[in-house]
């Protein structure tokens, strides 16, 4: 959110009123998307053989956490779900790199791909930043990858926000917004009254240290994959 006019001059994101603008009062939002984030996650459930086989997330997040932070040089590129904005409108597909037979096994790609959906996202929060947009703080629903306790570690880690999980979701979210801007809520204390934060997750500096590393090889790995823009 911004009270200025901001832009990315290669429009990798978007900028758009909010519901709380008002004359006087800018308020303006930026939308960063990466389209093969859930989708990434749902897609190894199923080719594991789905919950009616016994692969649900909390199965799939235990395995993720079972083995070391950067899956061990194996990288997850979370881009098959069509053409991404943040890639200005390139469509790479998605990818593993640096895969070993001899010593990768499943929980390896189930961390990769946690890690990787966290990279992808934190290559869009640098475009943010470079527009002068920090993000300081995280607030999110718990819903989606959010409910991994794996993925919170990582995101925090890896982006160095704090992280506030609050207990609702994204339909919640949008009606809340939806009944501000159409003047159903007085404001946006009244709005968003009841609204429970369950847990706040510190960047933990150890963390943060040993992500930027890995951070770095997957970006640069990136950068070689997609070539001159």
């Amino acid at each position: 959110m911004s009270s200025e006019p901001r832009s990315d001059e290669r429009s990798r994101v978007n900028v758009f009123v909010h519901v709380n603008h008002r004359e006087g009062e800018p308020r303006l939002g930026i939308l960063m998307c990466v389209n093969g984030t859930g989708i990434t996650y749902r897609w190894l459930r199923d080719l594991l053989g789905g919950e009616e086989r016994g692969w649900d997330y909390p199965r799939m997040n235990e395995e993720a956490a079972s083995v070391p932070r950067g899956a061990e040089g194996l990288m997850v590129f979370p881009f098959g779900n069509g053409a991404e904005r943040t890639l200005e409108n390139r469509n790479p597909g998605a990818s593993l790199h640096g895969l070993d037979f001899n010593l990768h096994r499943r929980p390896h790609l189930l961390r990769a791909a946690q890690e990787g959906v966290v990279f992808a996202l934190n290559r869009g929060l640098e475009i943010m930043r470079g527009m002068g947009a920090e993000a300081e703080r995280v607030r999110a629903g718990k819903a989606n990858m959010f409910l991994s306790p794996l993925f919170r570690e990582i995101f925090a880690a890896v982006t160095g926000a704090v992280l506030e999980i609050y207990d609702t979701d994204g339909a919640q979210g949008a009606a809340r917004g939806a009944g501000l801007g159409a003047g159903i809520y007085g404001d946006v204390e009244e709005a968003f009254r009841g609204l429970a934060l369950e847990t706040t997750l510190e960047p933990d500096p150890r963390l943060s240290e040993t992500y930027r590393e890995i951070y770095g090889r997957w970006r640069a790995r990136l950068e070689e994959m997609l070539g001159p823009a």
